[in-house]
């Protein structure tokens, strides 16, 4: 079943391992027939901080309603971003606050603790990159970024994490590795 897919870039750098990683998979989705969007985040022009909270609407920047679009009409999300002090880059966390939106990505009953998941019936990846060794971040770090998007983010909102890859150390990494990791993400984009 072909997927239309969006790769949401969470580095801020076009010359990033990050970008390199998207471009791979999507390159290898695209060959699948899946169509394929990528929206780097650095690249947008959005405010990311969110200054009332949800106490009072902060009207979307243009670059922030087509990101709700392509959100709208994907099949499946890659998030690729690198694990910065153990969570989610800045950016990536300023767009996730300004995006998934009470009425967009969730709603709450009235008079209730619960809500609906908005964006049911979507699947998602997240594609990590660190200074430290994957097994550190897993057994000593405990994973903060992976917990944070599978259950308070994806999760609240409908969305079913399917794969999670961490790749590291990036730091002192050879081409040699570098080109394993570009060369796992084609491949996993290829049999989406």
């Amino acid at each position: 079943m072909k997927k239309n897919v969006m790769v949401i870039i969470g580095h801020p750098r076009r010359d990033s391992l990050c970008d390199a990683l998207a471009e791979a998979y999507g390159r290898g989705a695209a060959e699948a027939g899946h169509t394929v969007t990528h929206l780097r985040l650095g690249a947008l022009n959005f405010d990311p901080v969110l200054h009332a909270g949800y106490t009072r609407e902060q009207p979307l920047e243009p670059d922030l309603l087509k990101a709700q679009e392509h959100i709208r009409n994907a099949d499946h999300l890659v998030f690729v971003f690198p694990v910065w002090w153990g969570g989610l880059p800045a950016l990536l966390k300023g767009f996730i606050d300004r995006v998934l939106l009470p009425g967009f990505a969730f709603k709450y009953h009235k008079n209730s603790p619960w809500w609906d998941r908005l964006l049911t019936g979507r699947s998602a990846e997240l594609w990590m990159t660190m200074d430290a060794p994957a097994w550190y971040y897993r057994w000593v770090v405990r994973r903060p970024a992976y917990h944070q998007m599978k259950t308070a983010i994806l999760g609240f909102c409908g969305i079913t994490l399917t794969r999670t890859v961490a790749m590291g150390p990036v730091k002192g990494s050879t081409e040699a590795r570098r080109e394993k990791w570009l060369n796992h993400a084609y491949r996993k984009g290829r049999a989406l």
